[in-house]
Parts: C-alpha cells; sequence; structure tokens
C-alpha cells in the first residue's frame, strides 16, 4: 500500500494545465503516494448543478490531502444563467467548491507564503519573506447572507442596534446584508496557528492586521485574544496594525514585516498584495490547513482564455507542491523541490511568457525535475 492518498483536483481553465505540470514534478521525486483524480469546477455546477459533487467530497475524505488547481466563480445571476436548462428554476445557488471545502473539513488555517526569488524581474525587493496566517471559515466568508432582509431579522436587528435607525424607511427589497462572524475559537486558533509558525521557523515578529477602532466587535475580539496567545509565546513580539495602513506599510516597507495574521477577507486582500510584491499571483501558494486534512493550491484563478495554451507559470502550482511535502512531513523533499524552483527562477533559461520569457508551463515544470 502507498504511503499516502492524495487527491488531484484540476478544476478549470489553465488549472489541468498547472496539473499536469505539478504531475512532472510528482513523477520525478518518486513520493510514496496513490493519486485519485476527482471532479470539481465549473463544468459539474453547469451540467450538476453542484461544483463539488458528493462523491468528490467521499474522494476527500478517503485522502490524507489534496491538490487543488484552479476554479472558475461568477456572480449569482450570470452562474444561474450557465446551468444546463433542465436544472433552470430550481433554486440551485453556486457557491465556491474552495469555500465549501475549507468549511466541510474545518480547515481553518489558510497559510499563504510570499517569499522573493533572486532573479525575479518581478520582485518589488529582493529581501521579502512575508508568511500571511488568514483565518480561513469564518468572517464575512462564512456564508450568512440577506438580500432581500428577512423581517424577522431585520425586526432583531433593529430591536439590538440603534445604527439600524439610519435605514428606517429602506425597503427590504432594498437592503442586502452580509455578516462578519467571528468565534473565540476562531480567533485563538488562528493566531495560536501563526505564533508557532513564526517560533518554529525564525521570525521574531506575528503582525495582527484587523480594524478595531471601527469594526470593534469582530475586530476587538480578534485582538484581544490574540493579546492572550501572544503572552504564551515572550520571545516573539506582537504587532498590532489597522489593515489599511498594513496595505501602505507594505508597499512602503515589506522587509520589515515576516508573520502576518488576519480575518478571513481582509487576509485575502492582504495576502495578494503581499503576492505582487514577489512576482504576482503566479508565484503565490496557498495551504488549506486544518486539524487532519488539508487541500493545497495556487491562489490564482482559472484565466479561461489560456486555458490549454500551456502559457501559465506553473511556479504557485509547484510551490503548493512543496506546501503539501513539508505537511507531509517530507521536509527533505519539500526543500529539494523549493531549490529546484529557485535555481531555474535564478537562472532565466526556463521563463514563461509573464518573464519575458517563451517556455511553456510544461517546460518549466520539466525544468525543475531536471533539476531535483
Amino acid at each position: 500500500m502507498p504511503k499516502y492518498r492524495i487527491a488531484l483536483m484540476p478544476g478549470d481553465g489553465i488549472g489541468k494545465d498547472v496539473m499536469e505540470a505539478a504531475q512532472i514534478v510528482l513523477d520525478k521525486i518518486a513520493l510514496d503516494a496513490e493519486y485519485i483524480p476527482a471532479d470539481i469546477g465549473w463544468e459539474f455546477w453547469c451540467t450538476e448543478g453542484e461544483p463539488l459533487p458528493e462523491r468528490t467530497v467521499e474522494t476527500l475524505k478517503s485522502c490524507d490531502c489534496a491538490l487543488f488547481a484552479a476554479i472558475t466563480s461568477k456572480p449569482k445571476e450570470e452562474a444561474e444563467a450557465e446551468l444546463a436548462p433542465e436544472l433552470q428554476g430550481q433554486g440551485l445557488t453556486y457557491r465556491s467548491p474552495i469555500v465549501r471545502m475549507r468549511q466541510l473539513f474545518d480547515l481553518y488555517t489558510n497559510l499563504r507564503p510570499c517569499k522573493a526569488f533572486k532573479g525575479n524581474p518581478l520582485n518589488f525587493r529582493d529581501d521579502i519573506d512575508l508568511v500571511v496566517f488568514r483565518e480561513n471559515t469564518q468572517g464575512l466568508y462564512a456564508g450568512v447572507e440577506f438580500h432581500p432582509l428577512p423581517e424577522q431579522v431585520r425586526s432583531a436587528l433593529e430591536s439590538h442596534s440603534p445604527r439600524m435607525a439610519a435605514f428606517e424607511g429602506i425597503s427590504s427589497e432594498d437592503v442586502a446584508v452580509s455578516c462578519r462572524i467571528f468565534t473565540r475559537e476562531g480567533c485563538q486558533r488562528i493566531v495560536r496557528a501563526a505564533f508557532e509558525y513564526a517560533a518554529s521557523h525564525g521570525y521574531p515578529t506575528v503582525t495582527l492586521v484587523e480594524k478595531p477602532n471601527v469594526i470593534r466587535e469582530t475586530s476587538g475580539l480578534m485582538v484581544r485574544e490574540a493579546r492572550k496567545v501572544g503572552q504564551e509565546f515572550p520571545a516573539i513580539e506582537l504587532w498590532e496594525t489597522n489593515v489599511d495602513a498594513m496595505a501602505m506599510w507594505l508597499v512602503k516597507n515589506p522587509q520589515d514585516y515576516g508573520v502576518l495574521v488576519s480575518s478571513n477577507m481582509f487576509g485575502d486582500i492582504i495576502s495578494d498584495l503581499a503576492a505582487q510584491l514577489v512576482g504576482g499571483l503566479g508565484f503565490a501558494s496557498s495551504g488549506n490547513i486544518g486539524d487532519a486534512f488539508a487541500v493545497f493550491e495556487p491562489t490564482h484563478g482559472s484565466a479561461p482564455k489560456y486555458a490549454g495554451q500551456y502559457k501559465a507559470n506553473p511556479t504557485a502550482m509547484l510551490l503548493a507542491v512543496k506546501l503539501m511535502l513539508d505537511w507531509l512531513g517530507e521536509t527533505d523533499l519539500a526543500q529539494a523541490l523549493e531549490r529546484g524552483i529557485a535555481a531555474v527562477i535564478a537562472e532565466t533559461t526556463f521563463h514563461t511568457y509573464d518573464l519575458g520569457g517563451e517556455n511553456t508551463t510544461l517546460e518549466v515544470a520539466q525544468a525543475v525535475a531536471d533539476r531535483l
């Protein structure tokens, strides 16, 4: 029996291209694993009304972890319009399958390293080494939303918050509400994950990115719990900053920061900003990590217009493989893979179009494999 069972979910668009690139590297390192293909993506929404079919959920339950490549998502009305005719009008609602996986498997930590590799002409600076810890299951992405606003919900809000008076006289048909839900446990465990990572990787600080001066209750809870957790790590300094100021400081002095931790939406935004500092989403990998299961992915989209052209930079996907190897405890293989990726970037011989080169997705992946 293989040591690991790993689900492979190419998804949509260039997801298939970069997953093929990942398999080139996986074949070279000869990880003792069985790879299980799994359906996910827009095709299955259109034909089945479910972008994450139940058969895929069952496959994931039988695996140690998963590699996921890219997904196409569209707004509510557009998604319904692309359903097969026989599925339209049945009240089906598109929901991001990656968000569903995060909540279904309680993958509460979203780990996003943003490291500048030597020789990357797209680096903002060459000394950037950031890691963003984003709470992955709560906050504004919890999916508790209303439109139109139900009268019972409106009545409850009005009875508990005098600030609802500002919306008096506005029809509930004209009001939409998204709930930003934090729990004490949710705050504690994402902050603790950030501190533990900082301690094990030698980072001297953890920076909490929130907005407690305006979003007082939810950000306030995160700040209070972060301070409590920080006391367990006296050798690491806790910095606190507002999310808007953090966006400015990341552009001004990104080299001053190491581990950042934030709630779901703020973490999503800040990690994309940090990714651009080291070359863009083509260099940004992500781990969705829980206590017993994890899904690893590049953070770029599906770029449908490039699908099948093998133009996409596979680096983010290969770095996702590196994160997976780390999580599995295969640290020697993970370090070898990162060295191979760094060597290919530094040599400038094999580059995709975003770096000014003419090589394909698979040629770059093969170049990395050749250096392992």
